[in-house]
């Protein structure tokens, strides 16, 4: 494999199956004024320092490569005329054009987040692709909570509520990082100590789910449908803190599930990606990707990816934009990827430690395959 030369855009044509994006988010359906633009940049949830912008930064300047050409501007167009030329097209037609143009075969997409955004169904039909939900647990508490008088009701609708989204959904995901960290008591709650917690939690009236029992009730709960349990780890927004991220923090509940039959998918990883590829290393249930790393780290993206194909088993590793809000960032996230893979397994064939067959093998593995088995979408082979 070689590097792909700059271009009008990331272009397909390096050989990869249509990539599977096993987690990203929906699109914005308005068009977003520029600072509503610029913030979907960033993983703060606060407006840049005086005087700078988030146009600023690696994902900044990585749309302005990548996506102009799509949208009939040379690319590394100034901000405000790559802006204008998106209202002049409008939302629908910049949806189209940057999906377009990915190359992404499927999404699965995490149906968890608040806003005016595109599902699975409308994401993948403006890529020309098909859609998949994965289920936020934490949003699904949230929501049987506000329709529940108490707790054994919370608790009985909570039960069905995860067996039912297992029929239709392709996996589900934790955000456990954020609202607890992941350094939880890794065996299963007992029922006295979740009804308890419930109780509580119902009594006390908060929108937000923070206790720990029931998040590791959750989890227990989605481990036992067989459906693969995706866990956010590494960086993300300030609600975050990052020390209580680290993957390595989940080697209890690793162990725990490992005969379970439940896989689970460590996402994004960074900084601690070299930590979660140990991890994959050493129990065969465990799957990890980079994530919205790429995105961030730019021209960097390729040592990154580097690092990451150190330890991990390369029938572990999964490709995911995490795309969010804008389309951009499917485009960006899909051009690094090609890029930065194309980078690394090129130099690892021309030095002669890989064969051009193994690494177009091992290529297709990450960008789709190793998905397509996990997940058992159409086309993989069958899982563990």
């Amino acid at each position: 494999m070689t590097a792909n030369a700059p271009g009008p855009g990331p272009g397909p044509d390096d050989g990869l199956p249509p990539l599977v994006d096993h987690h990203c988010h929906g699109v914005i359906r308005h068009q977003p004024d520029p600072g509503t633009f610029a913030a979907y940049l960033t993983e703060s949830d606060r407006p840049p320092a005086a005087g700078t912008t988030f146009f600023d930064t690696q994902a900044g300047f990585a749309v302005r490569r990548w996506c102009p050409p799509l949208l009939g501007l040379p690319a590394h167009c100034p901000p405000d005329q790559y802006l204008q030329r998106r209202r002049d097209l409008g939302p629908d037609e910049t949806r189209r054009r940057l999906l377009g143009a990915t190359g992404i075969g499927a999404y699965l997409l995490d149906t968890g987040l608040p806003g005016d955004l595109t599902g699975p169904a409308e994401t993948a039909e403006a890529g020309g692709a098909t859609g998949y939900e994965v289920v936020r647990l934490e949003t699904l508490a949230e929501r049987v909570a506000a329709g529940s008088r108490d707790a054994e009701e919370f608790t009985d609708t909570l039960d069905r509520a995860v067996r039912d989204a297992a029929h239709t959904a392709v996996a589900f995901k934790t955000v456990a990082a954020y609202r607890h960290g992941l350094a939880l008591d890794p065996e299963p709650p007992s029922s006295d100590d979740v009804h308890t917690a419930a109780r509580d939690w119902l009594a006390a009236g908060p929108p937000r789910l923070t206790d720990p029992v029931l998040l590791r009730h959750l989890i227990w709960l989605a481990v036992a449908t067989g459906r693969p349990l995706q866990l956010h780890t590494g960086f993300g927004d300030p609600d975050l803190r990052l020390d209580h991220a680290d993957p390595a923090l989940l080697t209890g509940l690793v162990r725990a599930t490992a005969d379970t039959g439940t896989d689970l998918v460590l996402l994004h990883c960074y900084p601690y990606h070299r930590q979660a590829a140990y991890l994959a290393s050493v129990f065969p249930h465990v799957y990890a990707d980079i994530g919205l790393t790429l995105t961030h780290t730019g021209p960097r993206a390729a040592a990154v990816l580097a690092e990451f194909l150190e330890l991990a088993p390369f029938g572990k590793l999964l490709f995911s934009t995490d795309a969010y809000g804008l389309p951009e960032l499917y485009t960006v996230g899909s051009a690094l990827f090609r890029t930065a893979l194309s980078s690394v397994l090129g130099d690892w064939t021309a030095s002669g430690a890989w064969s051009e067959h193994d690494a177009r093998r091992v290529g297709a593995m990450i960008a789709a395959d190793n998905a397509r088995r996990v997940y058992r979408l159409p086309g993989g082979r069958p899982g563990r």
